[in-house]
């Protein structure tokens, strides 16, 4: 028995120009020929999940609701990517792309007939304000809407022997998603399609064998779908046009106590004193934390986990750390590079350092080079240098969509 949709929450209303439509994103498809790593739609592109991108800017747009199309086990995948959206829902796929459309499309139910749907694939994120309203326009006058953009390169096949043939490209487009149906159009055609036919190749190709009207839109070579391992490098470049680059500083100091040792940056070094905290005193990975949140704008370390909270007594402060870069990853951001200066005279902390670099390159999933941790002296002023206590203070650089 198929499984009934799963709703996250009533559809969000629209936040740009109004246009009402309902979508469909297919993220159910094996990515056999993506490389190695998790299947595309949960792959990150500029700190987002792909699918993500897709499903922020339909929302956005006023697409209520989106149906987002996934394999099964997928769930807990959808949840974590999709994490502080409203509006959307999962269903699950079908063995072939066009059983989960129409899987998507039974998710409808209660939308009218002349209702707008979109069908997306979620393996092209970049779908913007100008693509949707260009195909509700053109829709008005057909029964379906379609981005496609002119073949520009020379084609060319090979006949048996290997031989290379010109083939005539004028009047060839290279069709994109979305597409744009009326959803009775789409039903009743997807309804209509022979089992001899084979699998179509998109929802276009369905409507135009049932005697629909297909008109063209003007493609966008942004709308490119990732298919090879190498397209989401051009991916991560056509990303940046998109996000702003923002910088958080943190600073933290605790004081020296009774102890065998100190934790700084997840490490922990042996001492003749300890730092006292409500959590684990480690202030190298508090001050990141602190410009971690700075970087998002989200407040301070003691506004997301109170020390007047029992709960983070004695906590491994890798627990606050790790929760500020899920709100980073919430907000569609990534983390550039850290630095870290830890301030004290005693212990010494150079035999440490890399150590300390490699923890944080496990905390923040972050190669180890874009990690600096340093370690200063005040020179025996001040209270770090009469040895009451050590500082630390910290930088991040995040970049989060525009």
């Amino acid at each position: 028995m198929a499984r009934r949709p799963v709703w996250t929450s009533k559809p969000s209303a629209p936040k740009q120009t109004p246009m009402y439509f309902s979508a469909v994103i297919v993220a159910a498809g094996a990515s056999s020929r993506a490389g190695e790593g998790p299947r595309k739609p949960w792959r990150r592109v500029a700190g987002r999940a792909v699918v993500r991108w897709s499903v922020e800017a339909l929302l956005s747009l006023g697409a209520a609701p989106v149906v987002v199309v996934i394999a099964d086990g997928d769930e807990a995948n959808a949840a974590e990517a999709l994490a502080g959206l409203d509006g959307w829902m999962t269903v699950p796929g079908g063995a072939v792309r066009a059983l989960s459309v129409q899987n998507g499309l039974a998710a409808l139910r209660g939308q009218p007939d002349d209702q707008a749907v979109l069908i997306h694939d979620a393996a092209r994120p970049f779908v913007a304000e100008s693509h949707v309203s260009a195909l509700l326009a053109a829709l008005a006058g057909a029964d379906g809407a379609i981005p496609a953009l002119p073949v520009a390169d020379t084609l060319k096949r090979t006949d048996d022997a290997g031989a290379t043939i010109t083939a005539p490209r004028e009047g060839l487009h290279r069709a994109q998603t979305p597409q744009a149906f009326r959803l009775g159009v789409l039903r009743r055609a997807y309804a209509a399609w022979p089992a001899e036919a084979g699998e179509p190749t998109d929802d276009a190709q369905v409507v135009e064998r049932a005697g629909g009207r297909v008109v063209l839109v003007a493609g966008d070579p942004r709308l490119m779908k990732l298919t090879y391992p190498e397209d989401f490098a051009m991916a991560e470049l056509l990303a940046q046009t998109a996000t702003i680059t923002r910088v958080g500083q943190g600073f933290d100091a605790h004081r020296f106590g009774p102890g065998d040792g100190v934790t700084l940056c997840g490490v922990r070094i042996a001492h003749d004193r300890s730092l006292i905290g409500h959590s684990d005193a480690d202030a190298g990975l508090h001050a990141l934390t602190d410009a971690l949140l700075g970087a998002i704008g989200d407040g301070d370390i003691g506004a997301h986990f109170p020390p007047s909270n029992p709960r983070w007594k004695g906590v491994d402060s890798g627990v606050f750390m790790r929760h500020a870069m899920e709100l980073l990853h919430q907000r569609g951001g990534r983390l550039i590079n850290v630095d870290v200066t830890l301030i004290c005279e005693r212990p010494k902390l150079s035999p440490h350092r890399q150590a300390m670099r490699e923890r944080l390159a496990e905390l923040l999933d972050l190669p180890i080079d874009r990690i600096s941790v340093k370690a200063t002296t005040t020179e025996t002023m001040g209270f770090t240098g009469r040895e009451e206590g050590l500082a630390a203070q910290a930088l991040a650089v995040v970049q989060v969509p525009a």
